[in-house]
């Protein structure tokens, strides 16, 4: 007699749930790990690398004070100065990407990003929710944080943009979230492989993948958009209603 191989309707929704746990217990160690790990080096860069350039800065901008106002070399140790000072922002806004853990609400911790580059005024930024708010998985928040603060940062940087929008939206089955701006666009070259010395794009595509989510970015003449969708059975704490 042959033996039936059909699964019953409840033995497929059986295997599909514990993978479905398997998935979701291997998302919260690998984030368990990841924050502290995080932290970790987090600490190390401000003790050790952060802190030499704070030094080296000011030993310099004292040396450059002394120095005749008529030295030919005047102009450039000041413009020395000046790249010094943004290595240290861009260093202080990689600390703490590095050190954001326990986001509970994405769209205040969206706003926050913005104070890290108070002196870029003039461009405009928002952040708007579509949808009811729904508890997000705690092992799951940080890494949607962390890739939608990376798009957000890279178009203040970056883009030249005026606005900058950060949109998330909470459906039924998935979390969307969109980081766009009016600004020059990408290179389609750098949008392939990033830039030399830059691990900003590929991060974004490798947090999205490791926690089963899908992004895409797309550039035009005008603007750029950073999109993330993660599937709602791995992106929130219940079910929709």
């Amino acid at each position: 007699m042959r033996a039936n191989n059909t699964l019953t309707v409840p033995e497929s929704e059986i295997l599909a749930r514990r993978e479905l746990q398997r998935e979701r217990s291997e998302l919260r160690s690998w984030a368990a790990g990841g924050k502290a790990e995080r932290q970790r080096i987090a600490q190390d860069l401000h003790d050790t690398l952060l802190q030499g350039f704070l030094s080296a800065s000011l030993q310099l901008h004292v040396a450059v004070d002394h120095l005749p106002e008529d030295w030919p070399g005047k102009a450039q140790f000041r413009h020395i100065l000046q790249v010094m000072r943004c290595v240290i922002d861009e260093g202080r806004s990689a600390i703490q990407g590095l050190r954001s853990s326990d986001v509970l609400d994405l769209e205040q911790a969206f706003l926050r990003v913005q104070w890290e580059f108070a002196r870029q005024s003039e461009i405009a930024f928002r952040v708007t929710v579509a949808g009811r708010p729904r508890r997000l998985r705690e092992a799951l928040t940080d890494e949607v944080y962390c890739i939608g603060r990376e798009a957000i940062v890279n178009a203040y940087r970056h883009s030249l943009a005026t606005t900058i929008e950060a949109e998330i939206e909470y459906a039924p089955h998935r979390l969307l979230t969109t980081i766009r701006d009016n600004g020059c666009g990408i290179d389609q070259g750098v949008l392939r492989s990033g830039r030399p010395g830059h691990w900003g794009l590929q991060g974004i595509r490798e947090r999205a993948e490791r926690i089963g989510g899908r992004v895409r970015i797309r550039s035009v003449n005008i603007g750029t958009e950073v999109e993330l969708c993660v599937p709602g059975q791995i992106a929130f704490q219940e079910a929709a209603p």
